[in-house]
């Protein structure tokens, strides 16, 4: 448990400074930063429109996590995947770090853990985010009426699912930034992975769920459908077989792994 403490404190380190870690804190602020920022210009027509405040709530949401959910937020997972381990990579470091008195496991866990933990700030950010600019709104301008109705439960049972959702993805490419060093290989199949995924998705190919790339798309898409969905879909239960699997996967390939 102390190599894995050991190893966890030292990825934080190496990459507090990286784009990767402060894009999981900026890119909640800047979204939704914008979105509140969009109600704000365009008040008077909302008002006009004069909204139930779920429903004024529900396309406050829909506005953040659509966007987020089905572009940004692979996009991130596939670029924080792979520079977390570039940084070994690129330092051509992993025989110094091979060679600390900390076990392989302990090592690759850590790093497979600070990937995750990234991914959890990033979407704990937007959902925290999303509930306290909503009542900021209202505070600004009471007639939009947001303390009317509390999203607490929509907000965080739609960012869990789309956390979930994401390991299958995480792991993939994690294990793909493990085999090739270079920045194409891993972006490039990433990229066109999400493309196939968002294809299969949105066009409702019944076998879409067994590719990772579809799970956050499939998720928000079923999510929106209908009103009693099991919090657990099987895309979801398909991500954390994937995220298991290549999490398994990708030890045996860094234990393996050559340091001469």
């Amino acid at each position: 448990m102390q190599s894995l403490y050991l190893s966890f404190r030292s990825e934080f380190y190496k990459s507090r400074k990286t784009l990767a870690f402060w894009a999981a804190i900026l890119l909640p602020l800047v979204i939704c930063g914008l979105v509140t920022l969009g109600i704000i210009t365009n008040t008077d027509k909302i008002l006009k429109m004069n909204p139930a405040p779920q429903m004024l709530w529900m396309s406050y949401i829909s506005s953040t996590v659509g966007l987020m959910g089905i572009i940004i937020l692979p996009f991130y997972v596939i670029f924080m995947s792979f520079s977390v381990n570039n940084i070994e990579h690129k330092n051509d470091t992993w025989k110094s770090l091979f060679s600390q008195p900390l076990n392989r496991f302990s090592i690759y866990a850590a790093k497979y853990l600070y990937a995750v933990i990234l991914v959890f700030i990033c979407l704990f950010l937007f959902a925290a985010l999303t509930y306290s600019f909503g009542y900021f709104l209202h505070t600004l301008n009471s007639k939009l009426r947001f303390n009317e109705f509390d999203p607490f439960k929509i907000i965080s049972e739609t960012y869990l699912r789309l956390f979930i959702s994401s390991m299958g993805i995480l792991s993939l490419q994690f294990v793909i930034s493990l085999i090739w060093s270079d920045f194409l290989k891993p972006m490039g199949i990433g990229f066109i992975g999400l493309i196939i995924g968002m294809i299969t998705a949105t066009k409702g190919w019944e076998y879409a769920y067994l590719i990772p790339y579809s799970h956050p798309t499939l998720t928000l898409s079923i999510s929106r459908a209908a009103k009693d969905v099991p919090f657990m879909t099987r895309e979801l239960w398909s991500s954390l077989i994937y995220a298991i699997v290549l999490f398994i996967a990708g030890y045996f390939i860094v234990a393996r792994k050559s340091v001469k």
